[in-house]
């Protein structure tokens, strides 16, 4: 059975990181979101009326990242020192990217795949009334595959 470093004897409690070395941490999360065609056009003409998507879900995403431990009870308070959100469109879907960077003690797995997965549901909240279909249902509306892509960390030169 593995030992779990977040629980001790029975209760949950933040891993105490003061004795680890501060290095170069990245983290990689992605994800997608699978629309309608006519979805996708109008997001790239900016003709969806809540305005304008990828900007509003990018700074969601940016946002998430910030506020990572604040919803993630357990995460450290990090000073982030990078993020990007980048998206990339195909015929019926989003693909969102957030990479995250700090100088720190522990990584920013949980920043990425917060950021990536916020800058989705905000494409999804922004678009749901494009996405209905004639009961209100959304049957061609998916998030998926949402991963953590790559972790890095290297030593500060």
């Amino acid at each position: 059975m593995t030992d779990f470093s977040h629980i001790e004897d029975g209760k949950a409690s933040m891993v105490d990181i003061s004795t680890k070395k501060q290095v170069i941490r990245t983290a990689i999360a992605e994800g997608e979101i699978k629309l309608k065609p006519e979805t996708i056009e109008a997001v790239k003409k900016n003709r969806i009326e809540k305005g304008n998507v990828l900007n509003t879900a990018r700074i969601a995403g940016i946002q998430a990242v910030k506020k990572t431990p604040e919803m993630i009870p357990l995460c450290h308070p990090i000073q982030i020192t990078d993020i990007t959100i980048e998206f990339k469109t195909t015929k019926n879907k989003i693909k969102a990217r957030s990479e995250v960077k700090t100088i720190g003690k522990t990584g920013v797995e949980m920043e990425a795949i917060h950021g990536v997965t916020t800058s989705l549901l905000t494409i999804l909240d922004m678009v749901k009334s494009s996405e209905k279909n004639s009961e209100g249902q959304y049957p061609e509306t998916q998030i998926n595959q949402i991963e953590i892509t790559k972790k890095t960390k290297e030593d500060i030169k």
